[in-house]
């Protein structure tokens, strides 16, 4: 059974630094797409970045150039480092995972997922 568990929200001032980690209990061809989400209160669910099995990457804009995810196989951990935060950054952050075909990085729903993690950022 897969299980994903995240660690490492908190309260943070603007301009400050989180990180995220994700420990996935399963790393398998079923797991190898892994992704964070938020979600703000009263919106909808975005994805914030994906790693492929392979290793590319990919942001959403307002991720770009702030957050940066790995990964780290031996440990079966996910990561999110986040740097220069925003208030609008605030909401509940979920580690997802999904089978590691090539459409990874396009890909928006995914089959398993943890619990979350909260991440508030004040102004």
């Amino acid at each position: 059974q897969v299980q994903l568990v995240e660690s490492g929200g908190g309260s943070v001032q603007a301009g400050g630094s989180l990180r995220l980690s994700c420990t996935v209990s399963v790393y398998s061809y079923n797991t190898q797409c892994m992704g964070w989400f938020r979600q703000a209160p009263g919106k909808g669910r975005e994805r914030v970045a994906a790693i492929a099995g392979s290793g590319p990457t990919t942001y959403a804009g307002s991720a770009k150039g702030r957050f940066t995810i790995s990964r780290d196989i031996t440990k079966n951990t996910l990561s999110l480092q986040m740097d220069s935060l925003k208030p609008e950054d605030t909401g509940m952050y979920y580690c997802a995972a999904d089978r590691g075909d090539d459409t990874c990085l396009s890909r928006f729903e995914f089959f398993y997922w943890g619990q979350g993690t909260q991440v508030t950022v004040s102004s």
